[in-house]
């Protein structure tokens, strides 16, 4: 096992203290998820917004009206676009923020579920 060079060493918490004023705990999930989102974020920032309201709209729209289950990997899609964007300010949101957020993308799951199923 290496020891850590000079500047590396991390400051131990005792499991039950409360973490440091100002910051939240981050699991390495939420980590992880943040540093894979950067570039494709900063793409949105700085690229053509006016494409994916666009996009996401019309992937709606054909999850709607396409038959099969060409109709449910569309819904998943928006699904799963509007599920990171909810995860990536999940920490900023407070409770009345949060709760329209989940219930939008448990509705659109729930009608990918029923494109599946063909109804």
């Amino acid at each position: 096992m290496a020891l850590p060079e000079h500047g590396d060493e991390q400051q131990s918490q005792d499991p039950g203290s409360a973490p440091p004023s100002g910051s939240a705990p981050r699991g390495a999930v939420r980590r992880m998820v943040e540093r894979r989102s950067a570039v494709p974020l900063v793409w949105l920032t700085r690229g053509p917004r006016r494409l994916v309201l666009p996009a996401m709209g019309l992937l709606f729209i054909a999850g709607l009206a396409a038959p099969g289950p060409a109709s449910a990997l569309c819904l998943v899609l928006v699904a799963a676009f509007l599920g990171w964007l909810a995860f990536l300010a999940w920490p900023s949101l407070d409770r009345r923020q949060r709760l329209p957020r989940v219930l939008v993308v448990v509705v659109v799951l729930f009608l990918a579920l029923a494109r599946a199923l063909g109804h």
